[in-house]
C-alpha cells in the first residue's frame, strides 16, 4: 500500500486544522481503545474523539447493527420525517434513560453537532421567556457558531467570531477565584440589586464539568444552589452535556448525582454511540412552544446515527456498565493524585470526575510537553484550559484494565521524561 504523504494536509487543507499538529501522523485503523497509523505503530487512545467516542472505536454491536441496516437499504437521510430508526431511538431512549431517572423531556433534533443543540436551547429560552440575556460562566465552552460563542469564555475562540458578541453576562464558575469565595452570593447580588446593570436573564447555561475550560468540576452543592436561584427568578437552567454526558462523568447525565433537573439539556458527541453526527435537545414538555419548522436543519434526520445510538443504549439497560465506570474512575483519579505527589516539580492538581479528568500544572508550558511526549510513546491525550495548563485524560468508557494500565504507565513515563529528562520510551 502506498503511504500517504503527510504534507498533503499542509498543502491542501486550511491553516485552521488543529489536531494533526498535535498528532503528526496518518491514522488508518482503530478498534476499541487502540489506533494504528500507516507505519503500523499502535496507540492507546485517551482522547476518544474529544468525547465523541465514549464507547471506543468501531464498537462491534453498533457496527453490526449499522452494516445490517445499510445492507437492507435502510433510510439514510430523512430530515424530520418519520422512520423506523428514529422511532426505535426515541422509544429506547425514553424507556432506558429517561423513565428510570424520573425525567420527562421532549426530544428535539437540531442540526447534528454540539453547537447546533446549544443554539436551539438559547433560541428556545429567549422565545419562552421573552427575555434576551443569558448568564454563562467563566471558562465555559459551548460551541463555535455565533450564539454558542457568545456564551463561551475563551477569548481566542470568541475573537474568531469577527463581530461583537452581545446579550450575555459572564459570571464566575464554582471556585473560579478561590475555594473561599462564594461565587453564587456574588451572582445573587447582581440579580437582587436594581443598580447592578444585570437584567433578569432568559437562561443560565453551564457545564457541570468544564472540558475545554480546564476540567473544572462544579460541586454538587453549587449546582443545587444554581437550580434554586433559577427557580426563584423564573430563569431557565440549560445544562450543556455535549461532552460531559453519556457516561463521561460517571452517570449517563452529568447532573444526576447533584439531584437537579435542568429545564433544557444539550447533548451531542457520544449520543450517536459510534462517532456518527447526532445531537438532541431535551426540553421540559411545557417549554416546547416551537412552531413547526421554526428551527430546523437538513441533517437532523441522520438515520445511521439513530441506529448506532439505539444500539449504544444497550450498555445502560442495567447498572453493570455504570458500576464499571465508577470503579475505573477511582483507579484513574488515584493514579493522578499519585503522579501529583510523586512529581512535585509539576506543581500539579488532579481535577475532574469520572473519565473526564486531568492534571493542572502551574508550570508554564509543561502540559503540552507531557502530551507531546505521550504521543511519541504511543498515547493520545490533549490539553485544555485557557493556557493549555491541563493535560487531560478521556479514555473510552469501555476500556479494559489492561488498556487502562498501559495508558497510565505511558503517561507516567511521559511526565517523568518532561520533569527528569528520561528519554526511555515505555515498552508495550
Amino acid at each position: 500500500m502506498t503511504k500517504t504523504n503527510i504534507n498533503i494536509f499542509e498543502q491542501l487543507e486550511s491553516e485552521v486544522r488543529s489536531y494533526i499538529r498535535s498528532f503528526p501522523t496518518v491514522f488508518t485503523k482503530a478498534k476499541g481503545y487502540k489506533m494504528w497509523d500507516e507505519d503500523g505503530k499502535e496507540y492507546v487512545d485517551f482522547f476518544s474523539g474529544a468525547g465523541a467516542l465514549n464507547y471506543g472505536h468501531n464498537d462491534p454491536k453498533m457496527k453490526e447493527k449499522l452494516v445490517e441496516y445499510i445492507m437492507n437499504d435502510g433510510i439514510t437521510h430523512s430530515l424530520d420525517m418519520g422512520t423506523t430508526a428514529k422511532a426505535e431511538f426515541l422509544t429506547t431512549f425514553n424507556d432506558v434513560i429517561l423513565k428510570p431517572r424520573n425525567l420527562d423531556y421532549k426530544v428535539m433534533f437540531p442540526g447534528p453537532t454540539g453547537t447546533n443543540t446549544v443554539e436551539s436551547a438559547l433560541k428556545l429560552a429567549r422565545k419562552v421567556t421573552g427575555r434576551t440575556d443569558i448568564i454563562s460562566f467563566t471558562n465555559g465552552f459551548h460551541g463555535m457558531t455565533i450564539g454558542s460563542l457568545s456564551v463561551t469564555g475563551n477569548s481566542f475562540k470568541r475573537k474568531g467570531a469577527g463581530i461583537p458578541l452581545h446579550n450575555v453576562v459572564t459570571m464566575p464558575y464554582d471556585s473560579f477565584v478561590n475555594d473561599g469565595l462564594d461565587t453564587l452570593e456574588y451572582l445573587e447580588r447582581f440579580l437582587d440589586d436594581k443598580g447592578s446593570g444585570v437584567a433578569i436573564p432568559a437562561a443560565m447555561i453551564l457545564e457541570t464539568v468544564q472540558g475545554e475550560g480546564g476540567i473544572n468540576a462544579a460541586s454538587f452543592e453549587w449546582l443545587q444552589r444554581i437550580e434554586e436561584i433559577c427557580k426563584r427568578w423564573g430563569i431557565l437552567l440549560i445544562v450543556d452535556d455535549v461532552q460531559a454526558g453519556v457516561g463521561r462523568t460517571g452517570t449517563f447525565f452529568s447532573f444526576e448525582k447533584a439531584g437537579i433537573k435542568p429545564d433544557i439539556v444539550c447533548m451531542s458527541k457520544s449520543i450517536g454511540g459510534f462517532g456518527l453526527p447526532l445531537a438532541i435537545t431535551l426540553i421540559r414538555p411545557e417549554l416546547d412552544i416551537w412552531e413547526p419548522g421554526e428551527h430546523n436543519g437538513t441533517f437532523r434526520g441522520n438515520n445511521h446515527a439513530f441506529i448506532t445510538a439505539t444500539a449504544s443504549l444497550s450498555y445502560w439497560k442495567d447498572s453493570e456498565f455504570e458500576n464499571n465506570i465508577e470503579k475505573g474512575s477511582k483507579k484513574i483519579f488515584n493514579f493522578l493524585e499519585k503522579i501529583v505527589a510523586d512529581y512535585p516539580e509539576i506543581q500539579g492538581e488532579a481535577r475532574g470526575r469520572g473519565y473526564m479528568v486531568g492534571i493542572m500544572s502551574e508550570v508554564e508550558g509543561l502540559s503540552p510537553k507531557v502530551a507531546s511526549e505521550a504521543f511519541k510513546r504511543g498515547l493520545i491525550i490533549e490539553t485544555s484550559g485557557p493556557n493549555d495548563e491541563v493535560f487531560k485524560l478521556f479514555p473510552p468508557l469501555t476500556i479494559d484494565d489492561e488498556g487502562l494500565d498501559r495508558g497510565l504507565a505511558i503517561l507516567e513515563e511521559s511526565v517523568k521524561a518532561v520533569v527528569i529528562g528520561s528519554k526511555e520510551p515505555v515498552t508495550s
